[in-house]
């Protein structure tokens, strides 16, 4: 049923491992919307205080948080009915018009969010509008990752562990960006100008960078792996996904778990937490998280690679028992401040970027290509909305509920659990070397 992908390039001709100029140019322009969805995610955790107080005002700082942090759960929650729909259609009429349509209306959105008025302004509306737009922005962005690691594996399927990971490399890169916006924002403004407009420019800025990706990506061909199967598309994707490929779809989204959580923790809850409960100064932070991203994006590229040579889920494993044991250490010692951040989210990158850089690819090769845009979706928005969207209400919370500062620890361990776990039913026939599933 899908056996043409691992013998025909993407010109129709034998593959030699290697990606092309021209599948190096599809894969990367399939990640820009990708790198603008996790923008958008870190500038909101940034600013999540400013946020907060602008949109719900509360006598307890802590309160207007966690109002704020549930906003950016409601986001997560809508994303995995977007990413039903937007995948199914992926799956029906092609992979392109997905990702030109989703672009535009995330990157309206954005824009929106940086004009809107606070609750000073507009009262009651203002925070109503804010979750309107999150859960607009969430039914969109729901389609973007999956989509785009879709495309990557089907433009170069034999390499499709690097292909994915520079997906995620170029994730980080967004990433990245956030935390330069943040600390020029820190650095250029003060700190009242900065929670009063200082976050504004921030999702603005990315307002720009949704329409330069649009403006790359109108002149995007189609999958070439969706091209070659036109006449056997699957009419009805989403219910053929459950009928036939449930079971993969739960192993994938809890196999993926300590992805979910740890980008959840890191980019939405960890900002604020270092500088508001931990009292590091804001640069710090910035340079430790900055300095995370770089390494992390050069070992999951590393990883990536590797796994098209060994297994993918035998890196997945370590990734996640690693973490299991030195997540509370690094937590301790973070609280503590007993050593160098910068020094600790070295360490923790080079640790996930095991599981960072292979766990998009382990989720291609659970799918056949008629419904793999369905089936990511599915295993990846689930995931995502229970172990990511809730990470930052769940860690303050514990923080809150037990009184030690170290309590995240918990959340973390539990989705490396939940992945070392689930690894272990992933289906042995997923090799690296550009061996794919094709059941």
């Amino acid at each position: 049923m899908d056996i043409a992908r691992n013998e025909i390039g993407v010109s129709g001709h034998p593959e030699s491992g290697e990606i092309s100029r021209a599948q190096w140019k599809m894969i990367l322009i399939a990640s820009l919307g990708g790198s603008l969805e996790f923008y958008d995610f870190i500038v909101y955790g940034f600013f999540a205080q400013f946020i907060a107080a602008q949109f719900f005002p509360n006598a307890s700082s802590v309160i207007s948080l966690l109002f704020s942090f549930s906003v950016l759960a409601i986001g997560y929650v809508i994303r995995p009915f977007g990413g039903i729909v937007l995948s199914s259609w992926g799956d029906r009429y092609g992979r392109r018009p997905v990702f030109l349509g989703s672009i535009i209306v995330v990157t309206t959105v954005t824009i929106c969010l940086g004009l809107l008025p606070n609750y000073q302004s507009w009262g009651l509306a203002a925070p109503i509008l804010l979750i309107l737009l999150r859960l607009v922005q969430g039914f969109c962005v729901g389609g973007e990752m999956p989509g785009a690691v879709t495309y990557a594996v089907e433009a170069a399927p034999r390499r499709a562990g690097l292909a994915a990971g520079i997906i995620i490399c170029a994730v980080n890169t967004g990433v990245l960006l956030a935390t330069l916006v943040n600390l020029g924002i820190q650095t250029w403004l003060t700190a009242a100008d900065a929670a009063a407009y200082g976050w504004r420019i921030a999702f603005l800025f990315g307002g720009v960078c949704g329409v330069v990706s649009w403006w790359m990506r109108r002149n995007l061909d189609e999958s070439p792996e969706f091209k070659e199967m036109r006449g056997a598309v699957e009419k009805q994707p989403f219910r053929e996904t459950l009928r036939h490929h449930g079971k993969r779809v739960a192993v994938g989204a809890l196999s993926i778990a300590v992805m979910a959580g740890i980008n959840g923790i890191l980019y939405g809850h960890m900002p604020a937490y270092l500088v508001q409960q931990l009292h590091y100064v804001p640069r710090t932070a910035a340079l430790a998280q900055n300095a995370y991203l770089v390494v992390s994006s050069c070992g999951l590229l590393a990883a990536g690679w590797l796994g098209d040579k060994i297994p993918r889920r035998y890196l997945l494993r370590a990734s996640a028992a690693l973490l299991v044991v030195l997540t509370y250490p690094f937590y301790q010692a973070l609280v503590k401040h007993t050593v160098d951040p910068v020094v600790l989210f070295v360490l923790a990158a080079l640790v996930f970027s095991l599981a960072s850089g292979t766990w998009a690819s382990v989720l291609a090769d659970l799918f056949p290509v008629q419904i793999r845009f369905s089936g990511i979706a599915l295993s990846y928005n689930a995931s995502v909305m229970l172990f990511s969207g809730f990470a930052p209400l769940a860690a303050t919370m514990l923080i809150r509920q037990t009184g030690s500062l170290s309590a995240p620890a918990y959340y973390v361990i539990g989705a490396s659990v939940i992945t070392l776990a689930a690894s272990l039913l992933l289906p042995v026939a997923q090799l690296g070397g550009g061996k794919r599933n094709a059941t």
